[in-house]
């Protein structure tokens, strides 16, 4: 008999985690209290992109399409018809998932998973035995504690922004990370007067610099205000519009919108650990580079216990977690894990970016190359972006790829292999890409970082 492995989460960590042990030869039991697919499947990463999609078309036709020679009268959006897509989306991905689960003959157990003992789990009235138990919980919305501020009405988080009937006609979201300018761009682009307020000086402080100006001044071009430097010190709603303090560098300043979106991120959610004796900090779960707990044979991962709170991440973690169950001795390694933000223009990252590579003591050199010099850019009509390349001077080793517009969220698994082979820039320069795509400034920015880019007038 093989190994009894319960997996407690059904999200893109807990059921790639089921199938990769069942794969393994393990007998697999999947604990989960809700839809299959998690927070990502049900109320995070595929609705929100249903929206955008949306979105991107609507605006498409609506501000571009006479400029082409695409005309339509009364361009129009049925926001009832975009959530009924978006729900049968979500049915139709998380009905996969558990075609999936069921032919790799994983068991499932529906309700709320507790920890009796480090071999023993109960749920849905039964008690499974496990010989490794692997915990992927996920995350819940983050609401910070700010006078006045409590989520209902017309006060919500990112799960209920996803679910409005209606649309408001102004909004203030709480929080310039990737969930807020996501929904920033969403709501803009159909015409919703959206205001951010982000308490640090940048918004998206996890990618770079450069990117986050040139997508923020975009945003900016679409309507959107920002307020960053700004702290939310008190909300007041009564049910039809909502006011907020708002302390920024210049002095305070009131908003008054109809609905307040709270996208200051997530927090951690971890199981009922009964007297399992796993090690949680601050709400998270304690883990080492094999992703096992305090507790051996006990394993976490996800949003539950991740430094990187990303669906990608978990499910790679899973994998890594249900090897090590079965007896191998993987390490997780986070150096090319991608950054994917779904705003339009889209952007995405991988690496270091130029801050972070000089604070970590590299001497760089830096490839930039500007989409309004690629043709398929040109002709798609996306060509405010550019591709950023930053590099170690000694060596020429790539340290990270940063991309805004185009098919950057695509784009960038080029870039995350550069990395994971720790390729040099005259690599990328001398793999040859197709013509005409955007992935061709790839090679630019590899090129310009030699100071050789073709496509770029020659600097006199």
């Amino acid at each position: 008999m093989g190994k009894r492995i319960v997996v407690i989460g059904g999200g893109p960590g807990g059921y790639v985690a089921a199938i990769r042990a069942a794969q393994l030869g393990a007998a697999v039991t999947l604990v989960e209290k809700g839809s299959l697919g998690g927070t990502c499947l049900n109320v995070g990463c595929i609705p929100t992109k249903v929206l955008l999609h949306s979105a991107e078309l609507y605006s498409a036709v609506k501000n571009e399409g006479p400029s082409i020679g695409i005309l339509a009268e009364g361009v129009r959006f049925d926001w009832a018809a975009i959530q009924k897509r978006k729900a049968s989306v979500v049915s139709q991905l998380v009905g996969g998932v558990g075609v999936l689960l069921k032919s790799n003959g994983v068991d499932r157990v529906t309700g709320e998973a507790k920890l009796t003992s480090p071999r023993t789990v109960e749920a849905g009235g039964r008690v499974i035995e496990a010989d490794a138990i692997v915990i992927a919980t996920g995350s819940v919305p983050s609401v910070p504690p700010i006078k006045g501020l409590a989520i209902g009405g017309n006060v919500i988080t990112s799960d209920g922004a996803l679910s409005l009937p209606s649309l408001p006609g102004s909004i203030a979201i709480a929080g310039g990370g990737v969930i807020g300018v996501e929904f920033a761009s969403v709501f803009s682009s159909f015409g919703v007067s959206v205001t951010v307020v982000e308490m640090l000086p940048q918004i998206l402080p996890n990618i770079d610099s450069e990117i986050a100006a040139v997508l923020r001044a975009a945003l900016e071009a679409k309507g959107v205000v920002f307020h960053t430097g700004a702290k939310l010190n008190s909300v007041e709603s009564d049910g039809s519009s909502v006011s907020l303090d708002v302390g920024t560098e210049s002095g305070p300043i009131k908003l008054n919108v109809d609905t307040l979106l709270v996208a200051t991120g997530r927090r951690p959610s971890a199981p009922d650990m009964g007297t399992a004796g796993v090690d949680v900090q601050r709400g998270r779960i304690v883990v080492n580079e094999y992703m096992e707990t305090s507790v051996p044979g006990i394993y976490a991962i996800g949003d539950c216990a991740s430094p990187i709170m990303l669906a990608h991440v978990a499910s790679r973690e899973g994998e890594i977690a249900v090897e090590n169950a079965m007896g191998a001795r993987e390490k997780m390694e986070y150096k090319t894990v991608p950054s994917a933000i779904y705003t339009s223009p889209a952007a995405a990252s991988v690496g270091l970016s130029e801050d972070a590579a000089r604070k970590a003591g590299h001497k760089v050199k830096v490839g930039r190359f500007p989409l309004s010099a690629n043709g398929k850019s040109v002709i798609a009509g996306d060509a405010g972006g550019l591709i950023k390349i930053v590099a170690d001077e000694r060596y020429d080793e790539v340290l990270g790829v940063h991309i805004l517009g185009g098919p950057a969220t695509d784009m960038i698994a080029e870039a995350g292999l550069a990395l994971r082979l720790e390729a040099t820039i005259d690599e990328i320069v001398t793999t040859i890409h197709a013509h005409p795509t955007v992935s061709e400034a790839m090679g630019e920015a590899a090129l310009a970082a030699l100071g050789r880019a073709i496509h770029m007038p020659k600097k006199q």
